[in-house]
């Protein structure tokens, strides 16, 4: 038999597993005295497969397990693993506002024009208003003139996608906490580099200016 590479991606990490499929009978050196492997730890990664994350150094037996982090520009990263923030709605009701959680919980939409970002260009980081996770990043908002804040683009991993129950729309969702943030266009035409505006809801958000984070 020969070796076979299994590539398992979670949102903020890349992982490659290259494991020899041949029975340890065959690859053990043969010996009177009892052999141990390894003390191997087992982990489970949200709803991912579960893997060994301990090098097994027996001669003749190879196991590799690379783990590499993804960082983007500016030091942001997305770091909450999806759905790992869970509250009940009393739970939630109580570390929102009554309108925060209208939008956030139950999926409604704050008036156009009327929200705190609307025309915010300042530098720094948008995140979610209901777990803290990071969104979006400044330098991909744009003025779209709809009446919400528009980005073209979210953090990797950040943002989770559903179609509409009518299948009218696409709703956009923190991928931590499942808050609604608001939907996505695409194809509409804005000189962006994905051709992509994420019309999100200011109160699904809270910013945090690069000064303030010095």
């Amino acid at each position: 038999m020969g070796s076979q590479i299994l590539k398992i991606s979670p949102f903020s990490s890349s992982r490659t597993l290259i494991f020899n499929p041949t029975p340890l009978s065959r690859l053990l050196p043969k010996s009177n005295t009892p052999t141990r492997l390894c003390n191997t730890q087992l982990r489970q990664f949200s709803s991912k497969p579960i893997f060994i994350n301990t090098p097994i150094s027996q001669p003749g037996f190879g196991l590799l397990f690379r783990q590499s982090e993804r960082r983007f520009r500016g030091g942001v990263v997305a770091m909450a693993a999806s759905g790992s923030v869970q509250k009940s709605d009393e739970e939630w009701r109580a570390s929102v506002s009554p309108e925060q959680f209208r939008i956030l919980r139950k999926k409604g939409t704050e008036y156009p024009g009327t929200g705190e970002y609307d025309k915010l260009f300042a530098e720094g980081v948008y995140t979610c208003a209901g777990c803290g996770t990071p969104l979006y990043k400044s330098t991909t908002k744009f003025n779209s003139g709809c009446g919400w804040p528009a980005f073209y683009e979210g953090l990797p991993g950040a943002i989770n996608r559903n179609e509409d129950p009518d299948g009218m729309r696409i709703e956009i969702t923190c991928a931590a906490c499942g808050g609604h943030l608001g939907h996505v266009f695409k194809g509409e035409g804005f000189p962006t580099p994905t051709d992509e505006r994420h019309c999100v809801n200011s109160i699904s958000l809270k910013f945090t200016s690069e000064d303030s984070s010095k």
